[in-house]
């Protein structure tokens, strides 16, 4: 009898959420343990670890990601919103503290040690962050100005950004704090920021890196590499680029590539390029197409709900998942300048995992059946979307 009650609280729980969303996730996941598996061994053998090293810890990593993406799909709509205040307080205090308890790697504190594990703060808080700014932007609805002189709600999500920025910029941790702008714009963007602030976004963000190549002499280096790629092609880039011509269509099989083993970072920034040599370029393509159905699912999942929380949020959350991917795929292909920035679920790294497993959660626990009882999810409906956040009537 009580296996029986397990077994409906797992059927009513798999037909509440977005369950191919999950079955999308948890295909990354499997792909992520198999390609840790594959390009790790090689750099466990240069720091002298267990040659399953890496492999055993992305394990727990990513069974705890899984048990974490369930639990905060189970959670409430107003449970979401206490865990992400809860969260995103303690994520800051950790951030300001990592400034000075901090390791510090490569001349950036970035990584805090707790109870023997060393957590990024930073990763931890982008999913909460953007539970924060749809909170602070969802209460503008169809009759209030967005970019109102008045409007306290966009002053108070801007100052909270210049914090978080500041913050990451004293680690320093430049990409960091442009992945997080670019999410917070396109949340602002998605509320009804005008064109013309996305203009000045634009020019803020060219300033700002201007002013970074000036003053963070390893951001300079790397937009030099990527500039004059004939002077200065670093070698992990010029490795990963290797990968890509050695693995061809179908790859060297898995196990069986050698690029890993002189590729510093094959197992968290590069393993891409792993997946290349060894698995070809078709199951690349595979990899792709698995995070581009993670985001248009979403846009049509969210299409039918007047809830602006829920879109503010979703929105946010995916936007991490699209440009993490964009931005380590672009890095291991040279069409991005070099930026340590993860893989979502398949690079190694425990911090990452529960980043986004947080974000996967969040999106579960936000888009059930339950909140969309009218709701069908078959094409999205963009007017529907655009009617609702701009106050005009969808045709």
């Amino acid at each position: 009898m009580l296996q029986n009650k397990r077994s409906s609280s797992f059927l009513k729980w798999w037909w509440l959420i977005d369950s191919l969303m999950f079955i999308f996730i948890l295909s990354i996941i499997l792909i992520g343990a198999f390609l840790t598996a594959t390009a790790s061994p090689g750099v466990a053998e240069k720091i002298g670890a267990p040659y399953f090293h890496f492999l055993y810890r992305q394990l727990v990593f990513l069974g705890t990601a899984l048990g974490v993406v369930v639990l905060i799909s189970l959670m409430s709509k107003k449970a979401i919103k206490r865990l992400a205040l809860l969260g995103f307080v303690v994520t800051l205090i950790l951030m300001v503290l990592v400034l000075f308890i901090g390791d510090e790697t490569k001349g950036s504190r970035r990584w805090i040690n707790l109870i023997g594990f060393s957590i990024q703060p930073s990763e931890i808080l982008k999913p909460l962050y953007a539970v924060i700014v749809a909170l602070i932007l969802s209460p503008y609805n169809c009759k209030k100005r967005l970019f109102h002189l008045k409007s306290w709600n966009v002053y108070i999500c801007l100052a909270i950004h210049l914090i978080i920025c500041a913050l990451l910029l004293m680690q320093p941790d430049f990409g960091m704090a442009i992945t997080i702008s670019m999410v917070t714009i396109g949340q602002l963007f998605v509320a009804g920021l005008p064109l013309i602030w996305v203009l000045v976004a634009i020019i803020f963000f060219i300033s700002a890196t201007f002013t970074a190549y000036k003053m963070f002499p390893h951001v300079a280096n790397r937009i030099n590499s990527f500039l004059n790629p004939e002077d200065s092609l670093s070698y992990q880039v010029e490795k990963s680029i290797e990968s890509y011509v050695n693995g061809g269509i179908f790859g060297k099989g898995p196990g069986e590539g050698s690029v890993k083993l002189v590729l510093p970072d094959s197992h968290t920034d590069f393993i891409f390029a792993v997946a290349a040599e060894e698995m070809g370029a078709l199951f690349c393509m595979i990899i792709i197409i698995l995070f581009a159905s993670i985001i248009i699912r979403a846009m049509i999942r969210i299409s039918s709900t007047r809830d602006l929380f829920v879109i503010y949020a979703v929105v946010g959350v995916m936007m991490y998942f699209g440009i993490q991917s964009i931005f380590n795929i672009g890095v291991t292909l040279h069409i991005l300048p070099t930026k340590g920035m993860t893989l979502p679920f398949i690079s190694y790294g425990g911090s990452s995992a529960l980043s986004f497993a947080i974000a996967t959660g969040i999106y579960l626990s936000l888009t059930k059946k339950t909140a969309f009882p009218n709701a069908h999810y078959i094409t999205p409906n963009y007017n529907h979307m655009r009617s609702i956040i701009h106050d005009t009537p969808s045709p």
